[in-house]
């Protein structure tokens, strides 16, 4: 190939990949108001992104992978986390976290009820953005974790071999409708929306942004023996049931687990799963004694 040649050849090679370029940004554009559900940005949304800007919130933590990676990514903070909690933790984060054991606590920004609540506008329509996966690697809030990271790409590409799948982590275990309840209700307590892992441990001793549920099927019967209990369980059973679906009728002592008499648990539990799936998390919490 001649001088001549070669140079034809870059230019046909850049305009090529010129054309490829504004192809795929008039795509990306075509995509956008889906992808972002653009028609959800209401006049809260604009003002919390004005306050999430205005408090240099960027400064510590990201969105969609971009901030300063000092504190959580807060993209699907809201799908972790219910309105109530983050309310009260905006209000004063010191009631969550202690400098001294966390070793880093988020400044009191001293926020009006009304940024606060545009703020979670902002937060809530970001959660619902199609981000596809991106950033790869966040920092996450306590709990929480990336869908498919439970399992190595190895688990992932092939079938358990008999036996096999007993031996693996719980959250690589592949679970069919044949599973036992125990088994099914573990699953959904890790992948249900909010995942229940991404607020609570099984840990003894280890509470997070909920009490730990370590030894909860046995707990339970000293709770409602307690003359402080309000609500109308009976059994254990009927105890975590009621928890998860009206989770305000029996208040964890604390203020970082409830506030003006409401639990910060979601109360969507009840209308967003099956009686079936209810039934399987009651029997895998029942089994935890």
């Amino acid at each position: 190939m001649n001088k001549r040649q070669s140079r034809h050849f870059a230019i046909a090679c850049t305009g090529m990949a010129a054309l490829a370029f504004l192809v795929l940004t008039a795509d990306s554009h075509r995509q956008f108001p889906e992808l972002t559900n653009a028609e959800n940005i209401t006049p809260e949304v604009i003002s919390g992104k004005d306050v999430w800007h205005d408090n240099n919130c960027i400064n510590c933590h990201t969105l969609f992978g971009e901030g300063a990676y000092y504190a959580p990514d807060l993209t699907k903070i809201t799908k972790l986390r219910g309105d109530a909690y983050l309310t009260a933790y905006m209000k004063n984060p010191a009631d969550f976290y202690d400098e001294d054991t966390h070793r880093r606590l988020m400044p009191r920004q001293d926020l009006s009820d009304e940024d606060i609540a545009n703020l979670i506008a902002f937060l809530d329509w970001v959660s619902d953005v199609d981000n596809q996966g991106w950033p790869p690697r966040p920092i996450l809030v306590t709990g929480s974790s990336i869908p498919g990271t439970a399992m190595t790409s190895l688990q992932q590409a092939r079938t358990p071999e008999a036996g096999e799948a007993e031996r693996l982590p719980p959250g690589a275990r592949p679970v069919t409708a044949a599973d036992n309840p125990v088994a099914l209700g573990e699953s959904l307590f890790l992948t249900v929306m909010p995942a229940c892992n991404a607020c609570h441990s099984v840990a003894p001793g280890v509470s997070m942004a909920g009490p730990t549920l370590a030894g909860v099927g046995t707990r339970a019967l000293q709770v409602i023996e307690s003359p402080d209990y309000q609500g109308e369980a009976r059994d254990a059973e009927s105890f975590i049931r009621e928890s998860i679906t009206h989770p305000s009728a029996h208040l964890a002592p604390g203020a970082m687990y409830s506030a003006g008499g409401t639990s910060f648990m979601p109360n969507t539990y009840g209308e967003n799963l099956t009686e079936e799936q209810i039934s399987h998390l009651v029997a895998y919490l029942t089994s935890l004694r």
